[in-house]
């Protein structure tokens, strides 16, 4: 079993998730926190208007790309506010482990929008993502993409200040849209295609993972530092975003 955890002794953080425990164990109105969001009350909308802001950033020339990582996306107007940004030209990457709702490859509907499924050696519970004209631009959740998150749960999201953890978030990210071993792409006609090694061979992000935390523990640790396995491995593969892999596809 992965995830993420933040340990943090920013008071704004540490004020809100008190809010939180507020709202759970009493019985008056939600109190709005100043840096969580969460459901069901802000969360789906504020994740709109990051989709929507990066379609704002495609129209007007600029650089947008979307990476998010979930177990679930079904909610349906999370959806559509990602079609909409892929009309408007976005690079949307997503690693839904299980359900997904949403048709990747329509034409004229979700042309940039790749979604990946990886099923390893770990039980993953990591949601993560990554909206390159956000401030900051990496969050992490406890809710998948799924209406009965976003509408009858309390989940939160909360931001990655240090620009440090946030690079480290954004490197697992690419990894996993590297792996070779145990990725599965969705077609827009809903079918999953599996991936197998190509020109780089096999990749797997679990061992990419596990690989990443040894060398860093053992920096921390005093050990002469060392490079990282995520970025040796994206300067290795020179990953740039919607480019297929070189395949040998299976259906099923």
């Amino acid at each position: 079993y992965t995830d993420y955890g933040l340990l943090t002794s920013d008071e704004v953080i540490c004020a809100d998730v008190h809010k939180v425990f507020q709202q759970l164990t009493g019985m008056g109105k939600a109190i709005t926190p100043k840096r969580l969001y969460h459901a069901p009350f802000t969360l789906r909308k504020v994740l709109i208007k990051w989709i929507d802001q990066e379609a704002v950033a495609a129209r007007d020339g600029k650089p947008a790309r979307i990476i998010a990582k979930m177990n679930g996306l079904t909610d349906p107007k999370v959806i559509r506010a990602l079609y909409r940004a892929s009309q408007a030209g976005v690079i949307i990457d997503l690693i839904v482990r299980g359900m997904c709702c949403l048709r990747p490859g329509v034409t004229g509907v979700s042309e940039t929008i790749r979604v990946v499924s990886i099923v390893g050696r770990f039980l993953e519970h990591t949601r993560a993502s990554y909206f390159e004209n956000s401030t900051p631009q990496v969050y992490c959740s406890s809710a998948d993409w799924m209406e009965r998150n976003l509408s009858k749960r309390v989940e939160v999201c909360f931001p990655i200040m240090k620009a440090k953890l946030a690079n480290r978030i954004k490197g697992e990210l690419e990894a996993y849209l590297a792996d070779s071993c145990q990725s599965w792409v969705l077609n827009s006609d809903g079918r999953y295609t599996k991936v197998s090694p190509g020109t780089y061979g096999a990749i797997e992000s679990g061992d990419e993972k596990v690989r990443h935390e040894t060398e860093a523990h053992g920096t921390e640790q005093g050990a002469e530092p060392c490079r990282s396995a995520q970025q040796a491995l994206l300067d290795k593969l020179s990953i740039t975003p919607q480019t297929p892999s070189e395949t040998s596809p299976t259906k099923i």
